[in-house]
């Protein structure tokens, strides 16, 4: 089979990562542990993951004119990334993610800059990335106007449309109806249905596909992930159980994994499993580019879990 093609549309952060033993309280001022500073943003974390299992992957977003900017955009075109619709925006800076991790856990604060000046026009200028991808992977740290004008102008040439609801916000239903797939986890979900946490899990994804998505899953944590289609049960699919090493960039993974099995025909449980394996690895590595496993690490993963 030859490999997928998969666009993702979406943001690129440099990462700004400190380590200390614990999260500090509010007005306190801890020493560090240690600080790095990695490639990131969720639309670029996603690409990395995409091109290790071995997917053709472009990128479709912006950077700042600046030292950041050229450094995100040499590490993608280094996984073999094709980098021409990232726009790179000369009066503004670079986005950055400033992320805190202590034991294994992360709190994340993100700067936008170049991010939130991707436009619908920047999509149309680079439609033939569009065009021929077999998927199109989308996130939320660009501009709500800009992802839901590349889900309406994938689905006008026929793609399959994923879509990664982070970070969390209210979603048009015109948005949710050109979805294929959308994979919230249990806040975003619950944001965007109005249902609590506690809530009925199955309710509220159907509560999503009345509201449009066709394909409904849902990551539940160390729990794995649930899945639903239309017309069909609500199925959970178990995680696995890793030493973890950083959270950050969990979920980018699992997105990516997903996209790259569905362009396989594969089915949506055996998508969703394959994911789970990808996310449960990309966890045991520090950062979260640098921790995306290729398809051969999944492999091995897979056959010592038999």
């Amino acid at each position: 089979m030859n490999a997928p093609n998969i666009t993702v549309i979406g943001s690129l952060n440099m990462d700004i990562v400190v380590e200390s033993d614990r999260f500090p309280v509010q007005g306190e001022t801890l020493l560090g542990k240690a600080i790095r500073f990695l490639p990131g943003g969720k639309g670029a974390n996603q690409a990395v993951a995409s091109a290790r299992l071995g997917a053709s992957t472009r990128m479709i977003g912006a950077v700042g004119d600046d030292s950041f900017g050229r450094e995100l955009l040499q590490a993608l075109t280094n996984e073999g990334i094709v980098c021409e619709g990232v726009r790179a925006f000369p009066d503004a800076t670079t986005g950055i993610a400033n992320i805190f991790v202590s034991q294994g856990d992360n709190s994340i604060i993100v700067l936008s800059g170049a991010n939130h000046l991707l436009n619908p026009e920047d999509i149309d200028r680079i439609k033939l990335a569009i065009e021929q991808a077999d998927i199109v992977l989308l996130q939320l740290e660009i501009p709500l106007e800009t992802v839901s004008h590349a889900a309406k102008l994938a689905k006008s040439f026929g793609k399959t449309v994923v879509l990664n609801p982070a970070p969390a916000q209210p979603l048009p239903e015109s948005l949710l109806r050109d979805v294929d797939y959308i994979t919230p986890n249990r806040t975003e979900l619950s944001l965007l249905t109005g249902f609590s946490e506690n809530d009925d899990l199955e309710a509220s994804m159907r509560k999503l596909i009345g509201m449009g998505a066709r394909h409904v899953i849902t990551t539940l944590g160390s729990e794995g992930s649930a899945f639903i289609e239309a017309s069909g049960p609500l199925v959970k699919v178990p995680g696995y159980k890793v030493p973890v090493v950083d959270t950050t960039g969990a979920g980018d993974s699992f997105n990516a994994a997903l996209a790259y099995s569905l362009a396989q025909r594969k089915s949506l449980e055996e998508s969703v499993s394959f994911a789970a394996k990808v996310s449960a690895l990309a966890v045991t590595k520090f950062g979260a580019q640098p921790g995306m496993p290729t398809l051969e690490e999944v492999e091995q993963f897979t056959t010592r879990m038999r």
